[in-house]
């Protein structure tokens, strides 16, 4: 599916979802010092917070597409928690570690959406908005390491 095939609304709103991370990830290396930890602070808090969303989404899809009780809801709602097992510690590490973190537990949800079991509750146009975004929020991860590593 081509990205003029998404519907409008999620593509909009999954670009405007990531003008925060190119924002700060941008700020970390372009603002004033000061300015700098600000924004890698926000980076961070704004990835464990969307990376927490995406469990939440995946919530959703057992509660809604799921039979209740059966193996699929059950697997479904406690891999739902695992996003936000991931963020929340994160935010307790050094900042290079957390970001490292954040960006392996983006990947992991995009492999677990990309699941055959997953693959078949959600749209095709969902798989290719979260790859895209995905991509993008993991290269604005790439670009904070960086920085973060650069001194």
């Amino acid at each position: 599916m081509t990205l003029a095939a998404l519907p409008r609304l999620p593509l909009a709103l999954g670009l405007a979802g990531l003008i925060p991370f190119v924002t700060t990830a941008a700020m970390a290396w372009w603002a004033p010092l000061a300015w700098q930890v600000v924004a890698i602070k926000a980076f961070l808090f704004y990835g464990a917070v969307i990376l927490s969303f995406l469990g939440g989404v995946q919530w959703g899809v057992a509660m809604s597409l799921e039979p209740a009780e059966s193996a699929g809801f059950r697997r479904r709602l406690l891999l739902s928690m695992v996003p936000s097992l991931i963020a929340w510690p994160a935010l307790l590490l050094h900042p290079y570690s957390g970001a490292w973190v954040l960006a392996a537990g983006f990947l992991l949800v995009r492999l677990h959406e990309a699941g055959r079991d997953s693959r078949e509750l959600q749209p095709d146009w969902y798989q290719t908005l979260r790859t895209l975004l995905t991509v993008a929020v993991v290269a604005c991860h790439g670009v904070v390491i960086w920085r973060l590593s650069s001194g």
